[in-house]
């Protein structure tokens, strides 16, 4: 009997404690704990694992391997799938549809002009946005400590990323990650763009990172807001992004989804 009575106790503490869990809040799942070591610490700088760990963790993000996410554009709404293991990408537009199939980044058009920007630049733009941290754990990164920065009045660390030479479009890009020192929350982004130029840049761009969502084991941005900068310091907003309908899971993507139309044209660099 008494064997019984301790099973049934075991079986109600158990699910209390998963029901406790599963009721977590953000600010729950995003506090480090001194007490557990940080991933792949060999790998990446100590600051930066602690970073992937509180969003995660690698770990957990590398089961992954499809992305969707829709953004809700003043030219129309657009939805975003991404093939995480080898960035494959397609983003469906109003008139038009932007693929990468591993090779070539391609674009469709229902009709001529419908896409006005950059295509083989826009491609990936959002996701690499969104999937931070988890992007700063690819390959060819160089990592670099910086001093804290105030930013909206309060002082934040920061790691500097760079790339080595020939690593994507723009291996002149750089950012630096700034985060909570206390709790290791990403709340900044400040970045460069090189595309056109190929050429270092002094001109830093700001994206705060404001609210988290927990999706499936992992802590992924829901908004995202662009800042107006004046002498190297974000200064008010001026564009804000919800990313709506948000999925990140094992499922494989069916490779007809990021295949060339015959219809489509290939973007160069």
């Amino acid at each position: 009997m008494k064997k019984i009575t301790y099973l049934l106790l075991f079986s109600v503490i158990v699910l209390a404690c998963k029901n406790k869990q599963e009721e977590a809040s953000v600010d729950d799942i995003t506090t480090f704990n001194e007490k557990a070591p940080a991933e792949d610490t060999v790998q990446y700088p100590e600051n930066l694992a602690r970073i992937m760990e509180v969003h995660g963790g690698m770990d957990q993000w590398n089961k992954m391997n499809e992305l969707r996410f829709e953004l809700n554009k003043e030219s129309g709404r657009e939805v975003h799938q991404v093939s995480l293991k080898d960035r494959r990408t397609r983003i469906d537009g109003p008139d038009w549809t932007i693929g990468s199939d591993g090779q070539d980044v391609w674009l469709e058009q229902a009709v001529d002009s419908a896409y006005g920007g950059n295509a083989r630049f826009y491609h990936n733009l959002y996701f690499y946005f969104y999937a931070m941290p988890f992007v700063l754990g690819d390959e060819g990164i160089v990592y670099e400590d910086v001093e804290p920065k105030e930013l909206d009045g309060v002082s934040y660390p920061g790691v500097r990323i760079s790339y080595e030479l020939g690593i994507g479009d723009s291996d002149k890009d750089e950012y630096v990650l700034y985060y909570d020192p206390e709790t290791y929350v990403m709340k900044w982004l400040a970045y460069t763009v090189t595309f056109k130029t190929n050429e270092s840049s002094d001109n830093w761009r700001y994206i705060k990172y404001s609210k988290w969502s927990p999706i499936n084991g992992l802590t992924l941005p829901e908004t995202l807001t662009w800042y107006q900068v004046e002498d190297d310091q974000p200064t008010e907003p001026r564009n804000e992004l919800l990313f709506e309908k948000v999925a990140v899971s094992e499922a494989q993507l069916g490779d007809d989804l990021f295949s060339r139309p015959s219809s489509a044209e290939i973007i160069q660099r």
